[in-house]
Formats: C-alpha cells, structure tokens, sequence
C-alpha cells in the first residue's frame, strides 16, 4: 500500500521531469565544415570574399538572429530564413584590407538558437603592402 502511495507522489514529477528532458534535447545545433579559414597572403587594399559552410545538426529549425565582427573592415552576413534540422547554410564574410598591414587573425560571433550559440569563427591572413602601381 505504501508503495502506491510513493508511485502516486513521484509519477506527476517523473512526467514533468520527462517534459523538461524533451526541450533540453530539443534544440538546434550549429556544426560548421571549417570554422578556421587561411587566406593566405594578401595586399594591402584587396577585399576578400569567403563562406562559412554549416549544417545544423540539431533537431529543431535553427535561427542565426545576429553576427558580430571585431571591426569596421570586417563584415558577416547571416541567412534569412531557419535553417531546418540536417540542411546547410553560409554565413558570407568579407574583409576590406585597406586599414591593415601584417598577421591578421580575426573573429565573427555568431548568434542563434542553437544549443553551441554563440559559436566562434575566425580568419588568418598576412597582409602585404600594397601593389605598386606601374607608371
């Protein structure tokens, strides 16, 4: 008799403890292909264009609601749209050289729905000096 008594108390908390393990399992999850990107070496004044690749492995539609970057002459554009569970996306990124010289290594924070937000990206270049012009 005790024994039901004891079942009749915890069952209405095993149930809720059941609903709060789906919506912690529940969620998106931001897997990018390369999250390091080594453009090598550059001048000074070029623009490089670059992706970042990703799939969300998660279970449930990812949103990239934001993307930060480290300083004017780097830019990141995030998708539009959620990104449903096991299909890709791109973040496009582009970095202007012109105020730069030397070892670059920069970041863009992403941010999301996903489980990993905010997930951290970054790039690696050397930037020469710029071209002569020829005369």
């Amino acid at each position: 008799m005790y024994m039901f008594r004891f079942l009749y108390k915890i069952l209405p908390l095993l149930a809720i403890l059941n609903c709060c393990a789906h919506i912690v399992f529940a969620q998106p999850v931001i897997t990018f292909e390369k999250s390091t990107q080594h453009l090598g070496f550059v001048h000074q004044g070029d623009t490089l264009h670059f992706n970042y690749a990703f799939t969300n492995t998660g279970n449930q539609p990812l949103v990239i609601t934001d993307t930060k970057v480290e300083c004017s002459c780097t830019s990141a554009e995030k998708p539009t749209q959620p990104i449903d569970p096991g299909k890709q996306g791109v973040i496009k990124a582009s970095f202007n050289t012109t105020p730069t010289i030397d070892r670059q290594d920069r970041t863009i924070t992403i941010i999301s729905n996903a489980s990993n937000s905010p997930s951290v990206v970054r790039f690696k270049c050397v930037v020469l000096k710029a071209k002569k012009k020829k005369e």
